[in-house]
Order: structure tokens, then C-alpha cells, then sequence
């Protein structure tokens, strides 16, 4: 799912929040809910732009391999029922 913000406009985000600025004022600004401010604020707190971009282009490639490995099993598996079948 691809967010409207970019990594960057994420961290100016928490960082207004950090200078003092409430929390309910900050969703308000942005248009965002509570809750994704505090997902924002576990996932990227006390990161720089720059490493939360990394950490994302990780997921990412975390996701595609699981994925491979998935199809890999699945086909592994296939395998092996067809040549545990007695001819």
C-alpha cells in the first residue's frame, strides 16, 4: 500500500511533534487519524529521512523474497506428491 506522504514529509511530521506542537493539531493539519500518526511514531521515530526510505526499499524486498520462497515450497510440495504416486 503506498502512502500519500512521501518519507520525507513523514519525518517533518513527527518532528513538529517533537518541537511541541499537540498531536491533535498536527492530524488536523495533515488530514491524518491518531493512529497512523502513532504507527508513523513507532515505525519511523529517531530515523532520518534517508534510513526510513532504506527500511521501506527492505520491506519491500523482504516481501518479494518471502513470496519467492512461497511459490518455491509450492512447487516443491507438487513435486513431491507426484512422485510419491505409485505408477
Amino acid at each position: 500500500m503506498r502512502s500519500r506522504f512521501t518519507h520525507t514529509q513523514i519525518h517533518q511530521i513527527l518532528k513538529e511533534a517533537d518541537m511541541g506542537m499537540e498531536v491533535k493539531e498536527l492530524c488536523r493539519k495533515y488530514g491524518i487519524s491518531r493512529n497512523t500518526f502513532y504507527n508513523w511514531k513507532n515505525k519511523y521515530g529517531g530515523m532520518t529521512p534517508s534510513d526510513a526510505k532504506v527500511k521501506h526499499d527492505l520491506e519491500i524486498e523482504n516481501r518479494r523474497l518471502k513470496k519467492l520462497v512461497a511459490e518455491r515450497d509450492l512447487e516443491i510440495e507438487a513435486m513431491k506428491e507426484l512422485l510419491s504416486k505409485k505408477w
